[in-house]
C-alpha cells in the first residue's frame, strides 16, 4: 500500500509538472492538475499559501492562493489582510482560461526572479472559481474561440452563469467567494475573461467601473492615473489596450460604449465595496498563447502599479468610504448619455455577402483589410434618479435569505429583542416590469415604481433586524435594499410573495357593499365616476370597477405590495 501511495504521489507530481511546463502553449490544466500545481507551489515555497475556502456547487472546494501574505511561521488565512491586496479571479467562465495560465506563469516568473517582495502587495489568486465548469471539459463549447485544445464550460454545476450571481448568491460558489472577498478586503480586483463579439485587431480589452458611479477619489485614481499608465505599460509589450468593445449596434463603425458594470457582475459587486475593479477581456479569435501573454502583462502591470502606489490606493479607498457616509441621497438608474466622443479604433473592414447557408446577407470581417479610424464612443453615464438614504432599515425577521446574505457581505445587523416603537416609513410597490423568460433562475424585475406610506404597515416584532446605514458597507446596503435599484433584492425576486393579494371578493356579494361605500364616501364616488369617463377599458369592465372600489375600502388588505423593508429617517 505504501508503494502504491508513493506511486500516486509521484504520478500527481509528474502530471502537475507536465501541465505547468505547457502554460504558455496551447493547453490549460484540468482542475485536478491545476490544484496539484498550486499545492506543490505552496509546499515548496514558504511565501505561498493555499487555502480551502469552502464548497462549490460541484461538491469540491474553492481554493485561494496567497503570495507574500505570511508574516510568521503560523499560516492563517484570517491574518492575511495586513497590507494592500490584489485579488485575481480566474475561471468564472472556464471556457475562458487565459487567466488560469497567466496567473501560474506570473508565480513561476516571480519564483525564478528571486521571489522579491519589495513593493509587492499581497497577491490573492482564485485558481478557478467555477469548479464544476472547469471539470466539465471539452474542445467544442466555445465555437468562436481559437484554443486552447480543451477547456471548461460556462455554466456551473447548477448551470448558472456565476458572473450574474454576485448579488443574488444562488450558488455555494458565491457564498465561498464572499468569504474570500470580505476576509481579504481587496484594494484591487481583476476578473479574467475572453470576449465574444466583433472582430478587430486588439488582443486585449478591459472593463473599468463606470466612473460616474464611483466615489470621486477612486474615479480619479482609476481613470486619470492608473489606466493611462496601464496603456503605456502594455504598449511597451506590443499590446494596444482599448476599453471592451461594447457595440452600440452590429459593427464597431457605428460606435461603442462603456459597459455598465452592474453589481450582478463580479467587478460591479467589488465596486460596491470601493475596490478598484477590472475585467480583462482578451479577444476570442486571437491564439490562446497570445491571449495568455496579454493577460499576463495586464496582471503584471496591475500588480506593479499597486505595489508602487499602496499608500495612495489605501487613502483613496478610505476617502471613498467617507464619501459614501456623507451622501444623503444616492444616485441611481444610470443611463448612457447621448453625449458622443470618439476613439481611435484598429479594426477590420467588413462586408455583407450572401450567406451560403441561409441565402440572406451575412456579416463578414476581412482580416486582410485592417484600418485605424476614429469611431463614435459613448462613455458618459448619467444618474436619472436619487434615493433618500434613511438612517436605518428594519427588515422582517422572516426574511432569512436576505438577512443571511447581508451577514455574508459584512453588514452589521442589530436584532430586535423586544417590542419597541419606531417611527417608520413603509414602501409599497406601485408597478414594475418582469422578464417573460427566466434569467439565471429568476424573473428579473425592472422599471420599479414605489409609493411611500407614513408609518409601519407591517408590525415591528421580535427577531426583526435593524440595519444602520452609518457603516462602512453603506453603498452595498442601499444597493440591495432599495427596490428601485437595478440589482436590488426586490429586483431578484426575494420579495415576490408580498406582491400576491391574499384576500379577494365575490362580485355578486360585493355589489351591495360597493354601493354603500360610494354613498358614504362622496369624494371616492367623484373619483370613480371620473375614471369611468376618462378610461374606456375601465368603463366597460364591471369587475375592474368593483375592484377599484374594493381597493379604496377597509376590506382591502393594507399589506398587499408592501415589502418587509421599512425605513427610519
Amino acid at each position: 500500500m505504501l508503494r502504491l501511495n508513493n506511486f500516486i504521489v509521484t504520478l500527481l507530481v509528474l502530471i502537475s509538472l507536465s501541465a505547468q511546463s505547457q502554460l504558455d502553449g496551447e493547453t490549460t490544466p484540468s482542475y485536478p492538475e491545476l490544484i496539484e500545481i498550486y499545492k506543490e507551489l505552496a509546499a515548496n515555497n514558504s511565501e505561498i499559501e493555499l487555502y480551502n475556502m469552502g464548497d462549490s456547487d460541484f461538491g469540491l472546494p474553492i481554493y485561494v492562493c496567497l503570495v507574500n501574505a505570511c508574516q510568521d511561521s503560523v499560516k492563517s488565512f484570517n491574518t492575511a489582510r495586513n497590507k494592500t491586496t490584489v485579488l485575481i479571479n480566474n475561471g468564472i467562465h472556464p471556457g475562458e482560461p487565459d487567466g488560469i495560465n497567466a496567473s501560474l506563469i506570473w508565480i513561476n516568473e516571480w519564483i525564478k526572479g528571486g521571489k522579491k517582495t519589495k513593493n509587492l502587495p499581497i497577491i490573492a489568486i482564485i485558481p478557478s472559481y467555477n469548479v464544476g465548469g472547469t471539470i466539465n471539459r471539452s474542445s467544442s463549447s466555445r465555437a468562436n474561440q481559437d484554443g486552447p485544445q480543451e477547456y471548461g464550460f460556462r455554466g456551473n454545476a447548477q448551470n448558472l452563469d456565476l458572473n450574474r450571481d454576485f448579488i443574488k448568491m444562488d450558488s455555494k460558489n458565491m457564498m465561498t467567494f464572499a468569504r474570500i472577498f470580505h476576509a481579504l478586503d481587496p484594494d484591487v480586483f481583476v476578473d479574467t475573461h475572453v470576449s465574444n463579439g466583433a472582430d478587430y485587431q486588439y488582443t486585449l480589452t478591459y472593463i473599468a467601473s463606470v466612473k460616474e458611479r464611483m466615489a470621486p477619489s477612486l474615479a480619479k485614481l482609476t481613470h486619470d492615473e492608473f489606466i493611462p499608465l496601464l496603456e503605456k505599460d502594455l504598449m511597451k509589450e506590443d499590446f494596444d489596450l482599448i476599453p471592451y468593445v461594447n457595440l452600440v449596434e452590429d459593427v464597431p463603425e457605428k460606435g461603442m460604449s462603456v459597459f455598465n458594470d452592474l453589481p450582478r457582475y463580479s467587478m460591479g459587486y467589488a465596486s460596491l465595496f470601493n475596490t478598484i475593479s477590472f475585467t480583462v477581456e482578451t479577444h476570442m479569435l486571437k491564439p490562446f498563447n497570445q491571449r495568455t501573454k496579454a493577460t499576463l502583462e495586464f496582471l503584471r502591470s496591475t500588480i506593479d502599479w499597486t505595489g508602487d502606489n499602496m499608500e495612495e490606493i489605501e487613502a483613496s479607498r478610505e476617502k471613498a468610504f467617507l464619501h459614501d457616509l456623507e451622501l444623503a441621497q444616492f444616485p441611481y438608474n444610470y443611463q448612457l448619455s447621448e453625449d458622443r466622443d470618439s476613439i481611435l479604433f484598429h479594426g477590420y473592414e467588413f462586408s455583407h455577402p450572401k450567406s451560403e447557408v441561409t441565402g440572406y446577407e451575412r456579416l463578414k470581417y476581412h482580416q486582410d483589410q485592417p484600418y485605424a479610424k476614429f469611431i463614435p464612443y459613448y462613455q458618459t453615464y448619467t444618474a436619472l434618479d436619487t434615493i433618500d438614504v434613511p438612517a436605518y432599515y428594519v427588515i422582517g425577521g422572516q426574511c432569512t435569505d436576505v438577512i443571511e446574505r447581508l451577514k455574508m457581505n459584512g453588514v452589521v445587523l442589530k436584532p430586535i429583542d423586544e417590542i419597541i416603537h419606531l417611527d417608520l416609513e413603509s414602501t409599497r410597490i406601485a408597478s414594475f416590469l418582469s422578464s417573460k423568460q427566466p434569467y439565471e433562475g429568476h424573473f428579473l424585475h425592472w422599471e420599479v415604481k414605489t409609493s411611500r406610506i407614513d408609518g409601519a404597515v407591517l408590525p415591528v416584532k421580535q427577531n426583526d433586524v435593524v440595519v444602520s446605514t452609518n457603516q462602512r458597507h453603506r453603498r452595498f446596503i442601499v444597493s440591495v435594499l432599495e427596490p428601485k435599484m437595478a440589482d436590488s433584492y426586490f429586483a431578484w425576486n426575494f420579495f415576490d410573495s408580498y406582491l400576491q393579494q391574499k384576500e379577494h371578493f365575490s362580485s355578486y356579494v360585493f355589489e351591495d357593499k360597493a354601493s354603500e361605500i360610494l354613498k358614504s364616501n362622496p369624494a371616492l364616488k367623484i373619483e370613480f365616476e371620473s375614471k369611468k369617463l376618462e378610461d374606456e377599458d375601465f368603463r366597460v369592465n364591471p369587475r375592474a370597477q368593483l375592484d377599484f372600489i374594493y381597493k379604496h375600502s377597509e376590506y382591502y388588505e393594507p399589506t398587499h405590495n408592501v415589502i418587509p423593508i421599512q425605513k427610519g429617517f
